[in-house]
């Protein structure tokens, strides 16, 4: 039913050029994501960010590609569900260490639950990436 209604919504923008945002912003000292549509505030989520030595990039970007099921091949083949890739091999994605969500744990991913991973993944695939801001701050 939800890729349905994804479907329906991407239709419904592709075919009357409405130009629906989605903002996901990561503020790293927090540990939180809070996501937003077209100016409203939908979601607010912990996060798992880089734990030390390792960094999640700052700035502002877009999404670059995205998968429903990723493996990573650097760090033994660990999955990555719901994959949004932002810059080079950073992504957003779903965890099965939700225990760690709030603190620092990843080698510099933002990780989520695994249905707030795949609520974003679908929200972001109905408006696009060219529709799409993913903000990492302080």
């Amino acid at each position: 039913m939800r890729t349905l209604v994804v479907a329906i919504l991407a239709f419904v923008l592709a075919t009357t050029g409405a130009s629906a945002g989605v903002v996901a912003r990561i503020d790293i000292s927090k540990q939180m994501m809070t996501v937003s549509e077209n100016g409203n505030l939908i979601y607010s989520w912990a996060v798992s960010t880089g734990r030390s030595p390792y960094r999640t990039p700052r700035g502002t970007f877009r999404p670059t590609r995205m998968h429903k099921m990723w493996y990573s091949r650097k760090y033994d083949n660990s999955p990555m569900p719901h994959s949004i890739f932002f810059r080079g091999g950073y992504a957003i994605h779903g965890t099965n260490y939700v225990k760690s969500l709030g603190r620092p744990a990843s080698h510099g991913c933002v990780r989520l639950a695994p249905g707030n991973a795949k609520a974003l993944y679908y929200l972001v695939k109905a408006h696009g990436a060219a529709n799409t801001r993913i903000v990492l701050v302080n």
